[in-house]
Parts: C-alpha cells; sequence; structure tokens
C-alpha cells in the first residue's frame, strides 16, 4: 500500500539520514523508479524531502525537520486545512513551457488550450502546488519565462525573493570588490 510505503520511507529517512534511490528501493523493496515518485509525492505533500547529486549523494530530510512519528503504526490521516489552494495559475511563453519540461518545474503542468495565447505566445497554466517555498523556486528557475497569476502567496513569496536577488545584484561591483576584501 503507497500511503504505508510514504511513512516507511519517511521513517528511513528520518532514522539513517542520507541514502541513495537505490538503497531506499532495496530496504522498501520496490524499483528506483517508484522510490523517485514517492519522493516527489512527499515533498508535493511539504515534507522537506531534497537530493543531493554527486558522489555520496542521496536523499534526506532537511536538517532539523523530525515527523510527529516514531512508527507506521502511530499515523492518521491530517486533515486538509481549509482554503488552502491545491493549485497555481501562471501565464508562461513558449520558452518557459520548454525549461519547465526540461528542468521538471511546475509540474505537471496544464496549458489550458481553450484560454487563446497573446501575440508572443504565452499561455495561462496550472500546476500542482506543493510546498510555497518548493513552488517559488520552481517559478524562480524558469525566470522571465512566467509570471504567477494566483495564489496571492505564491505570486507575494516570489516577488520577496526576487525583491532580494535583485538588491544583492545591484550592488556595484566596487562594493562588492571592497567587502570581499576584508
Amino acid at each position: 500500500m503507497r500511503a504505508g510505503r510514504l511513512l516507511t520511507l519517511v521513517l528511513i529517512l528520518q532514522q539513517q539520514g542520507r541514502l541513495t534511490a537505490a538503497e531506499l528501493a532495496e530496504r522498501l523493496e520496490v524499483t528506483d523508479r517508484t522510490v523517485l515518485r514517492d519522493i516527489e509525492a512527499l515533498s508535493s505533500a511539504g515534507v522537506p524531502v531534497y537530493a543531493s547529486r554527486g558522489p555520496g549523494g542521496g536523499f534526506q530530510l532537511l536538517e532539523g525537520y523530525t515527523p510527529e512519528l516514531t512508527s507506521p503504526a502511530q499515523w492518521r490521516p491530517r486533515e486538509r486545512r481549509p482554503g488552502r489552494p491545491r493549485h497555481a495559475t501562471v501565464r508562461i511563453s513558449p520558452e518557459g513551457r520548454r525549461l519547465a519540461a526540461l528542468l521538471r518545474r511546475l509540474q505537471p503542468l496544464r496549458v489550458k488550450r481553450d484560454v487563446p495565447s497573446d501575440k508572443h505566445g504565452w499561455r495561462y497554466a496550472t500546476f500542482r502546488l506543493g510546498s510555497l517555498e518548493a513552488s517559488t523556486i520552481d517559478v524562480l528557475s524558469l525566470g522571465p519565462h512566467v509570471e504567477v497569476v494566483g495564489p496571492p502567496e505564491l505570486r507575494d513569496a516570489v516577488a520577496d525573493w526576487a525583491g532580494r536577488t535583485n538588491r544583492m545584484y545591484r550592488r556595484s561591483s566596487a562594493q562588492c570588490a571592497r567587502r570581499d576584501l576584508r
């Protein structure tokens, strides 16, 4: 049963730390691909699982995150928070759609075919809203090729992160050189 496997996966990561997809697949007696799908499902549900690439890489929980479980038997379904949107709406350029597919961002991206594109090919699309932070990073990774229409909290988060990045890069080269010499 998938729900039990997801809980077991979280508990394994909590107890063992970083493990590769192959190690997790062996412990859960599933394929590597199933582990990747399960990691994606956990991430979309707000569990802070992240991947580290390269030698010694693998999947692990964000440091400091401790689920309120000690065994799968303790799990009880959590009620969905009322009013929390499940999907986000964006305007996205043709280049943005290509990048989203290549980088596997804003997935699953559902382009609205019933709404005509503008003269530059921008279309409205929706995607599943995972955690606010993960969705913000996904949107920012596509740069100027995507604009969040809703929900407002995602639009505000993207604006905040983009503003902070803008302020960091607006410093003159001389300011950066002086700071680096200290």
